[in-house]
Order: C-alpha cells, then structure tokens, then sequence
C-alpha cells in the first residue's frame, strides 16, 4: 500500500470550518441562483404562498423552493425525491436553502401550483442575460427532446392497441369457459374452489372488456384518436427506436453561451413544423431584427 495515495484515518479527529459560506467559492454557481432569485419580486411575478396565512402550519417560503428548483435544473435533477435527497446531504443546496429540507411532494406540488410563475421567472432570467449582452451574437440553435410522463404505456391507448388488447381478453376469456366446462364435467356441482376461482377470472375479464369499449368510444371522437388516461394531455410518440408516452419539448439555446431563450411543449411526436415556431420565440425574446437559426433535418 506504501505505492498509494493515502486516504485520511476515519477516527483522527479534524477540526472543520465552522462556517457553512466557507464551503462555497465565490465562483460557484449557486451564488448566482441566490442572489438572481433574492432579487424577483415573487408576489407580483404571480407565486402562491408569498404572504403568509395567519393561522395554520408554517410553509416554506416560495424563494427557498425556487432556488431548489433552479439548482436541479442547472444540475439535471428533475426527480423531486432526489431533489428532497440532496437537500438533506449536498453541501451547496445546504448553503442555497439555509438546510431546509422539504419533502418530495411539497416540492411537487410548488412546480405544479406554480408553472405560470416559473416561466416569468425564465423570462426575467433571458432578459438579465439581455442586460449582460450575452445574446450578442443573435444566433440560435434549435432542437427537439421527448420527456416521459407520469402516464405509463398501459394508460395510453390508440385504435391498434384497443384492438389488440380486446382480442387479448376475449382469448382469456374463451380458455377461461373451456376450462370452466372441463371441470364442470368432472364436478357437476360447481362448487369446488378451482371452479369458483375460474367464474371470477371470467367475470373480470368482462369487466375490462366493458372497459375498453368505453375508452375505444373515447378514442374515437379524439381529434388524434388517442387517450391518456393518467395524464391526458401525453401522447405517445417514436422515441430512440422504440416508444414512448411523453412530450416534445423543443428549445432554442443561444449558440455562444449555450442559454436556452425560449421552449414549447408540445404532444406532437414530430418536428417538423416546429421550426418557425420556436424560432419566432426566440427571436421576440431575444429582441433583435435578424436571428440566425440552425437545426438538424431529423
């Protein structure tokens, strides 16, 4: 071991700084999101729970959340639960939010009562950027990426997969009866415990079948001809060679500092009338007469 780097002994004792704000450099990042959220006036940007109610339990305060929610994003944490995770052991989200530690669902539910607000915020942000002539260059690249939804694949449905999945139940259900009839004829009674297990698979299958009837009648009057059932705004669409039930989230990123200054979700699995779209955003937001913008022919 003497050809090692050697770690430090885990029971020498060590004198730590007693400061938090020692941890942090002056040139990290999460500086930024403090002093870039501190500033925003969150009750007239539209944040629910900026004055408190008089009577209750205590809330966090809609700027904590914020700057949480912005760390994950610069950090690609989108999971709430790993959010409420490195809340409770990440050093700098710990200096960020004076070691709060909110819960994944009160994280959840401050992204979901909020989603207005944080789009200003993201407006305030490009037009600091604006203020800092970072968007000099009035170039833009654009591109699409597919996000999952909390709709699995099971509660999607097309034309195809009704009709599949019918025919999947009415086959369950004819090996139901014929075994049902099998052992009819070797207990005419009808009482045993294996028959009365195979009267109940049948009677579910029909059940479901009922079921799918009712959404195929809602697939049908769909202007696509498709239903979520969990999140009805998801649609499913090609993604990396297979599927998936999701969104198409198409933004624009200034070429020189890599800044997204502007994104529209979309349920469309396709990007091919986006372009003009996302391109006239960015150029409103960039606030420029002539914008530059590529993208790929995929």
């Amino acid at each position: 071991m003497k050809r090692f780097i050697q770690g430090q002994d885990r029971t020498q004792s060590t004198l730590l700084p007693e400061l938090l704000d020692e941890y942090i450099s002056e040139e990290n990042p999460v500086r930024v999101i403090d002093l870039f959220v501190d500033g925003l006036d969150l009750k007239s940007l539209g944040f629910e729970g900026v004055v408190p109610a008089d009577t209750g339990r205590p809330s966090y305060h809609p700027s904590a959340l914020l700057k949480l929610y912005v760390y994950g994003y610069l950090n690609r944490i989108q999971s709430t639960r790993r959010l409420e995770t490195e809340a409770l052991r990440n050093v700098e989200l710990m200096w960020l939010i004076a070691r709060l530690a909110p819960d994944f669902k009160t994280i959840a539910n401050f992204r979901r009562e909020n989603g207005k607000a944080i789009r200003k915020v993201c407006a305030q942000f490009i037009e600091l950027c604006r203020q800092m002539n970072l968007f000099t260059d009035a170039m833009v690249a654009v591109d699409g990426s597919k996000f999952k939804a909390v709709n699995s694949s099971d509660q999607n449905f097309t034309q195809a997969k009704i009709k599949r999945r019918m025919q999947e139940a009415e086959a369950s259900i004819a090996q139901y009866l014929k075994d049902l009839e099998a052992a009819d004829l070797r207990s005419p009674a009808g009482s045993t415990p294996h028959q009365v297990r195979l009267a109940e698979r049948i009677e579910l299958f029909k059940k479901q079948m009922n079921a799918l009837q009712a959404i195929e009648e809602q697939v049908q009057v769909a202007p696509d001809k498709q239903v979520s059932i969990s999140d009805p705004d998801a649609r499913s669409m090609q993604h990396r060679g297979g599927g998936i039930v999701g969104y198409n989230v198409q933004a624009a990123v200034d070429t020189k500092h890599h800044l997204i200054v502007a994104h529209e979700l979309t349920n469309i699995g396709h990007d091919r009338n986006a372009l003009a779209t996302i391109a006239d955003q960015a150029k409103e937001a960039l606030q420029v007469d002539e914008l530059t913008v590529v993208a790929d022919t995929r």
